[in-house]
């Protein structure tokens, strides 16, 4: 019985080691911007520079709730939005640390604006122009009714 126990203890510890962390928009927001020149564009961006509680996430498996945003479906293009459509970033509404890019393991069937919870694997990008400054790698999602 007593080695039931123990088992049984090892086993919830240690699947919460490798459980994913709740993360909110106000953890992601840790983020300030300084020029730098992008040579392969000749031109310069706001490129960000990540805070210590946002640098601790890297790399770790995350789960975010917020908008979905289906871009561009055929090229596999989905972000997760603070705020809806009507509000996200590219409307002017908000800045790049309340979007993240979502890289999924299997093709999702959400709704523009569907409210969802997203898992992944987070890195953070302050290198390449063409990606987001957040993105989760090998994506699921649950929608949130």
């Amino acid at each position: 019985m007593k080695n039931k126990l123990l088992l049984v203890i090892n086993l919830v510890c240690s699947s919460l080691c490798f459980s994913q962390q709740t993360v909110t928009w106000d953890d992601l927001s840790h983020v300030s911007y300084s020029e730098k020149k992008f040579p392969g564009y000749d031109e310069y961006f706001l490129s960000p520079i990540f805070l210590n509680p946002v640098k601790a996430l890297e790399g770790k498996q995350i789960s975010v709730t917020g908008f979905f945003l289906n871009i561009a479906p055929e090229d596999n293009v989905y972000i997760l939005s603070k705020g809806p459509m009507s509000s996200c970033f590219f409307c002017g509404e908000g800045e790049s640390n309340t979007i993240i890019e979502l890289q999924f393991k299997d093709k999702p069937y959400f709704k523009t604006d569907a409210l969802v919870t997203v898992t992944g694997t987070l890195k953070l990008n302050s290198d390449d122009v063409e990606h987001f400054i957040f993105i989760l790698n090998d994506c699921k999602a649950q929608h949130i009714n």
